[in-house]
């Protein structure tokens, strides 16, 4: 990539121990008067390497936080686009444990919050404590886990407290008032607020179920909603940062990846970024 897209210095702004890295992102940009814009990359794509050149990019081009997300072989929320790329990084021999290397790759050379995205069964698979303590290690915020659920997520409540580390459950349209509220307390971090039912995939629009969503997500008490599932532009981007406080683009970056390389990650990031302002909230006096 070239030195014009990833110039820029280590950061060290970390929260104190025992409180959110992706919160306080997310608090940053507010502060900012703009919503927090998180962007998801496959570890291993196209190489394990080039997904950390590609979140380093993302990171210094607009990107508040970064999701890992960890190639599995049977997902069931992933659109065309991702599904290839996960495949195509389990072909080249991808390993779970290199995950740890990815983030850590980010998190050395940029201030952004790094989540890893994955399934719950390779986290069982390498035992819920350790891997929590080596994303810990490896400077991770914390974890999204689209199939785990509350109610089973004991083990991870548990080591989640004990590394610090962010859990991040979904909602969706369908989710219930008892649901929602059960999922909003649970989680730290922020709340993921998925906008249409079914795969993910860039759409030419946003579903008008997010807005619904993040309302109730926001009535059971949650301080930070992220969108995602179908953002592919800045005018998306826009409408979600006016009553979101994050949101969440996945393929279209990872298409830009596979397409034209980290460079051309940097330059959709960087126009990604311009539709944050918060152009109808309270945050807009800051001046940002």
């Amino acid at each position: 990539m070239s030195s014009a897209e990833i110039n820029g210095t280590a950061g060290t702004a970390n929260p104190a121990p025992g409180t959110s890295k992706a919160a306080a992102a997310i608090d940053r940009a507010r502060d900012q008067g703009r919503a927090a814009l998180i962007a998801y990359l496959p570890a291993g794509y196209p190489s394990v390497e080039e997904s950390i050149t590609a979140g380093i990019a993302a990171a210094r081009n607009g990107a508040d936080l970064i999701e890992i997300g960890i190639p599995y072989s049977d997902p069931v929320m992933d659109g065309q686009v991702i599904q290839a790329a996960t495949t195509e990084a389990l072909a080249k021999g991808f390993h779970v444990s290199q995950v740890f290397d990815v983030v850590a790759g980010i998190t050395s050379q940029t201030d952004a919050a790094v989540l890893v995205m994955t399934y719950w069964n390779p986290v069982v698979r390498m035992g819920v404590d350790e891997f929590s303590r080596r994303l810990a290690e490896a400077g991770g915020a914390g974890l999204i886990t689209p199939d785990l659920i509350p109610d089973e997520a004991a083990e991870w409540m548990e080591a989640s407290d004990k590394y610090g580390l962010d859990r991040v459950f979904l909602v969706a349209p369908s989710s219930t008032p008892e649901r929602m509220q059960r999922t909003v307390d649970a989680s730290r971090g922020f709340v993921y607020a998925v906008s249409i039912m079914g795969v993910t995939g860039a759409r030419t629009s946003v579903s008008s179920a997010a807005k619904d969503v993040v309302a109730a997500a926001h009535g059971a008490g949650a301080e930070r909603v992220c969108v995602g599932l179908g953002v592919s532009n800045a005018d998306q981007v826009r409408e979600i940062a006016a009553y979101a406080e994050g949101v969440i683009v996945g393929t279209a970056l990872v298409k830009t990846l596979g397409d034209g390389g980290v460079d051309a990650v940097a330059t959709l990031t960087k126009d990604l970024s311009t539709g944050l302002a918060k152009v109808n909230g309270a945050t807009q006096e800051s001046g940002a």
